[in-house]
């Protein structure tokens, strides 16, 4: 069972491969926006709420070499925010309204949905679209509605959520290693 797991992993990082210009492409983006002030905010559930904190602890801090903090905000990490939203407006409106109140123009969104189908990510991706901020998912199998709402996607062929994630992670690592060579940090 555990050798089926690796070598289903296995599989979706070799196809992986094939989006690695797209992550680069995304690094360099990303460079330019934070280098000049902009934010990143990132938005999941359960699993990949924990992906997209992963990704803003990497920015906030650091990857592998110091350098400056960048702005990187996880919207589920406010639980404050996000309980009295769902009280107050819904579930479906818990990351929209976050995005309303800390995105700007010219911002990037990145939204983590192993199903690509979950209602309050797909929310903020369309009002993200709506403001002018740059739409990035990360998805299981495409095409899903989260994939059609972004600007730009990888979608993960894999059968078992596990793997999806697995594989978002190490998405993750290497857009936060295009990041950094871009900006000119040791990777």
């Amino acid at each position: 069972m555990i050798n089926q797991r690796f070598r289903a992993l296995a599989e979706v990082m070799r196809a992986l491969g094939s989006d690695a210009p797209r992550i680069e492409a995304w690094g360099r983006q990303l460079a330019t926006v934070l280098a000049g002030g902009g934010r990143l905010l990132a938005c999941g559930n359960g699993g990949s709420a924990a992906e997209a904190q992963h990704l803003t602890g990497e920015l906030v801090g650091r990857f592998v070499h110091d350098r400056r903090p960048l702005s990187a905000i996880a919207l589920h990490a406010d639980t404050s925010a996000a309980t009295a939203i769902v009280n107050d407006y819904g579930e479906h409106e818990v990351f929209a309204r976050q995005v309303r109140a800390h995105g700007r123009l010219g911002d990037v969104l990145v939204s983590l949905s192993t199903s690509g189908r979950s209602q309050n990510v797909c929310a903020a991706a369309k009002t993200a679209h709506e403001m002018g901020l740059t739409t990035w998912a990360l998805t299981g199998p495409g095409p899903n509605p989260l994939t059609a709402l972004c600007d730009d996607a990888v979608a993960i062929k894999a059968e078992r959520t596990g793997t999806v994630q697995e594989a978002h992670l190490a998405v993750i690592h290497a857009l936060c290693a295009a990041l950094d060579e871009a900006l000119g940090v040791p990777t």
